[in-house]
């Protein structure tokens, strides 16, 4: 069930941007509560442009907001328990079209990049392109590992980089995600590829965290430093 605080959150910011598109009035920020406020019309509209809610009814989120501040029972339409599973279910399917839009995405994606000169295609979808070809020993799964890369999502987002930080990293080969086992058995140790790893051998449905959305389409520059023994 959806918090209390967080449908206020949602139907705060909606009766700002409701109050603007009426009367246009810009407010002098010039009490701390009025500072207050419009901190909060900006953390609630940064949130509706990330969450794509650019369609609802402002003028029906300012009397929900209302009716809810001021506890007016005789003029609420629904109750909180009946707002909450109204905002579960629309919730729910927004975020069933966000799937279903990075899943296209990625595969229009990979239909175009496998036109590409020099871009391989592996039997499970998996791409890759050598950057630069190495020419020591292939890693087994069960290898420890020394790499340098960067990730990106399909729109440039760099969402992680050992080489941003400074420190390659070090790890099994079979404890990391499906691509990345893969792809790493066939580089030579000097090697330098870009991997371009489908949804279902990266994070899948999950997703990683607030970086990497459910079925993301993922780019990564590897470098194979070594392996350990």
């Amino acid at each position: 069930m959806l918090k209390k605080s967080f449908i206020l959150f949602v139907a705060a910011g909606s009766l700002l941007l409701f109050s603007c598109n009426k009367s246009m009035k810009r407010t002098k920020l010039d009490t701390e509560i009025k500072k207050v406020s419009y901190s909060l019309g900006i953390s609630a509209g940064t949130y509706y442009a990330k969450q794509g809610l650019d369609s609802l009814d402002v003028n029906a989120f300012a009397m929900g907001l209302k009716d809810a501040i001021t506890q007016d029972t005789s003029n609420m339409k629904m109750s909180e328990m009946e707002a909450n599973v109204v905002l579960q279910k629309f919730f729910t399917q927004l975020s069933q079209k966000k799937s279903e839009a990075a899943i296209k995405e990625g595969k229009d994606f990979l239909a175009e990049n496998a036109k590409k000169d020099n871009v391989v295609t592996l039997a499970d979808g998996l791409q890759y392109k050598i950057l630069k070809e190495g020419s020591g020993p292939k890693p087994s799964a069960t290898d420890k590992v020394k790499v340098h890369y960067t990730g990106k999502l399909l729109d440039g987002t760099v969402f992680d980089s050992s080489v941003e930080r400074g420190e390659p990293i070090t790890f099994q080969l079979n404890r990391v995600i499906p691509g990345w086992t893969e792809a790493l058995q066939l580089m030579p140790v000097g090697s330098k590829w870009r991997l371009f790893i489908p949804s279902d051998l990266a994070y899948g449905e999950r997703g990683a965290g607030q970086t990497i959305p459910p079925n993301s389409t993922l780019i990564f520059d590897v470098e194979l430093l070594g392996i350990e023994k």
